[in-house]
C-alpha cells in the first residue's frame, strides 16, 4: 500500500504527470525561495525532491509579496516534447482587490534549467495549461473572486493567448470553485476543480462537457473527494486534486491535504500531499476505487510497476556543509540564498551575512526546511560576535514573517554577550525570557524540540563549558499552526542571522540536525 501522505509537510495543491515510467509532482511555494517544488517518482509510493524550476529573479521576483503570497498553485505538464509549468505570482490579496499575475515557463529537460517566463493573463489564479489531442492549447484558470472558470486558448508557438476568452463553469454551488484542470478521455472534456475554501470544507469537483468550450455538467455523485470532519484522525481539507493515467491504464488522484495535530484543528505542518486510487463507473464518471468520497490515509499500489524505493527524506537530514552547493531541501523567504550564505567562506561551515529582521517583507538571512513529523528535534552550532543588541544569530521557528520563535546569541546594552528567545505572534513580539549570560567567545549549541504531540515547543542551549539546559519554559506551536496564521505555508526551521546596523556582520554555522522524535 501507499502510505499518505506522500509529501509530508508543506507540500499543497498537486500537480502530476508522468512521461513515460517517469512521475512528476509540482507543488506551491508562496513566498518561499526558490519558487515551486518538483518531485520525481518512478512508482508513485517513493519520491524525491529534484531542482526547482524558478531559480532565477528573472523568472520570478517575490520581494514585497505578502505572507503567503507569491507562488500559487502551479501546473505542470507536458506536451509531448516540452515540459510546461504555469503558475501565478499574487502580490496583493486582502480586501477585495487580489492582484494575480499569470505565466508559463517551459523547458525540453525538468532536471535543467527554464526558460524565461512568457506573461498570460491577471485575471484570476491558478492557471493550468492544458494540451489538446488535436494539438491545440488552452488557459484554464479562475476568476479572482470565485467568478467561475475561463477557457481561452494559446497560440502553440508564441504561448500568447488567441481568440475569445470564455467563462464555461461557475461551480457546482458548493462555493470557491478553484484550482481547474483539464483532461480529454474518450469523447469528453472532464473539469476537475477544488471547491469549498483551502479549509475543512475543502472538496473535489468533478464536471465533464462533450466540448472545451462547454456546457459542463456536475457529478452526480459530487463531490469525488473530500474529509471525514468527525474523525479526528482521517486526513482533513482534502481538495485541490489533479489526475494522472499509469502506463498499465489504472487511474490515480493527488490532492491537498492536511494532518491536524492531536486531533485539534491545527496543522503546524501546513498542507500536504496525498494520493487516491481511482476507478470508472457505468456512467462514465471518476470515483474513489471501491465508493465513498472520504480521502484515506492509503492507496492501492499500482499493478505492474516494480517498487523503486529511494532516500526518505522524512527519516531526518544533516548538514555539515562539506559541499560546495546548498542542499536542494533549503528554502529562503523571497531572495536568492546565494545573496546571503556562503559555502566557501571557511571550510565545514556556512557564512551567513546579517541582513534584515525576520519580519520585513524584502532582504531576510534565513536558510529553512519544512516541518514534516509533528515531534521532531533542530540542532545547530554558531559561532557569532555580535557587538551590539541589534545583531543576532541562532536558530528559528517560523510560519512566516509575522509568526515566529527566534532563539539566538546577541550582546545586552552593556555588551554582554547573552541568548535570548524571541516570540511574534501576529507580529507581537515578546521576550519569553530572561536573557542569558554566556561566554563570549567559542560556539554556542542551540536545540529545538517539538514534542507533547506537536503542541509545545522547548529550546535547549550548550556553551563549551556547559551541558545542555533549557531556556525558557515550553512554548506553544499555535502560533505556527495554518489556522492561527491564516496562511497556506506551514512551519520551517532555520539558521538565522540579522544585522540592523547595517554592519552585514556574518555568523557561521557548523551543522544543522533534524530528527523525529515520535
Amino acid at each position: 500500500m501507499i502510505q499518505n501522505p506522500i509529501l509530508r509537510g508543506f507540500c499543497p495543491d498537486p500537480s502530476i504527470i508522468r512521461v513515460g515510467e517517469d512521475y512528476y509532482i509540482a507543488t506551491s511555494t508562496f513566498e518561499w525561495w526558490p519558487g515551486v517544488k518538483l518531485f520525481h517518482s518512478k512508482d508513485l509510493k517513493h519520491w524525491e525532491q529534484i531542482p526547482s524550476p524558478l531559480r532565477r529573479t528573472s523568472q520570478l521576483n517575490l520581494i514585497g509579496d505578502p505572507a503567503s503570497g507569491g507562488v500559487w498553485a502551479p501546473c505542470l505538464s507536458h506536451d509531448g516534447k516540452r515540459f510546461y509549468l504555469t503558475y501565478t505570482d499574487v502580490k496583493t490579496k486582502k480586501g477585495r482587490f487580489y492582484n494575480t499575475h499569470n505565466y508559463v515557463v517551459w523547458t525540453e529537460d525538468i532536471y535543467g534549467d527554464w526558460s524565461e517566463p512568457a506573461y498570460f493573463n491577471s485575471i484570476g489564479f491558478d492557471p493550468s495549461l492544458f494540451h489538446d489531442v488535436d494539438g491545440r492549447k488552452y488557459l484554464i484558470n479562475m476568476v479572482n473572486g470565485f467568478k467561475g472558470i475561463l477557457v481561452q486558448e494559446v497560440a502553440p508557438d508564441s504561448l500568447q493567448l488567441i481568440g475569445e476568452r470564455r467563462k464555461v463553469y461557475t461551480g457546482s454551488g458548493i462555493g470557491c470553485t478553484e484550482g481547474p484542470h483539464v483532461y480529454h478521455i474518450g469523447d469528453w472534456y472532464y473539469l476537475l476543480t477544488a471547491e469549498g475554501g483551502t479549509g475543512y470544507d475543502h472538496c473535489v469537483t468533478l464536471a465533464r462537457s462533450r466540448s472545451i468550450w462547454g456546457p459542463f455538467e456536475t457529478a452526480p455523485s459530487n463531490p469525488i473527494l473530500t474529509s471525514d470532519r468527525e474523525d479526528p484522525e482521517a486526513l482533513q481539507k482534502a481538495g485541490h486534486a489533479d489526475l494522472v493515467e499509469t502506463q498499465n491504464g489504472e487511474w490515480y488522484l493527488v490532492h491537498l491535504c492536511s494532518r491536524p495535530v492531536s486531533g485539534r484543528k491545527l496543522c503546524t505542518l501546513g498542507r500536504e500531499t496525498a494520493i487516491q486510487k481511482m476507478e470508472w463507473d457505468g456512467d462514465g464518471w471518476l470515483r474513489l476505487k471501491g465508493g465513498g468520497n472520504y480521502a484515506r490515509m492509503s492507496a492501492e499500489e499500482p499493478e505492474g510497476i516494480p517498487e523503486r524505493p529511494l532516500e526518505n527524506e522524512e527519516q531526518g537530514f544533516l548538514d555539515e556543509f562539506m559541499t560546495p552547493e546548498l542542499s536542494i531541501r533549503y528554502s529562503s523567504p523571497r531572495s536568492p540564498m546565494e545573496a546571503f550564505a556562503d559555502l566557501g567562506a571557511r571550510k565545514g561551515y556556512i557564512r551567513m551575512t546579517g541582513r534584515e529582521s525576520l519580519n520585513s517583507l524584502h532582504n531576510v538571512s534565513l536558510l529553512a526546511v519544512r516541518q514534516q513529523r509533528i515531534s521532531c528535534a533542530v540542532e545547530t552550532a554558531v559561532e557569532f560576535h555580535p557587538e551590539y543588541p541589534e545583531q543576532v544569530a541562532g536558530i528559528t521557528y517560523v510560519y512566516d514573517c509575522m509568526n515566529y520563535y527566534i532563539f539566538g546569541k546577541t550582546v545586552n546594552e552593556k555588551g554582554v554577550p547573552v541568548l535570548i528567545l524571541l516570540k511574534s505572534d501576529t507580529g507581537a513580539v515578546s521576550d519569553e525570557m530572561e536573557p542569558v549570560p554566556i561566554p563570549g567567545n567559542g560556539e554556542v549549541r542551540l536545540r529545538i524540540l517539538v514534542g507533547d504531540e506537536g503542541l509545545g515547543v522547548t529550546f535547549y542551549y550548550q556553551t563549551e563549558a556547559q551541558d545542555w539546559k533549557q531556556a525558557g519554559g515550553m512554548q506553544t506551536t499555535e502560533i505556527l499552526t495554518d489556522e492561527h496564521c491564516r496562511g497556506f505555508t506551514g512551519a520551517h526551521f532555520g539558521l538565522y542571522v540579522h544585522d540592523l546596523t547595517g554592519l552585514s556582520l556574518s555568523a557561521d554555522f557548523r551543522y544543522f540536525k533534524l530528527w523525529g522524535t515520535d
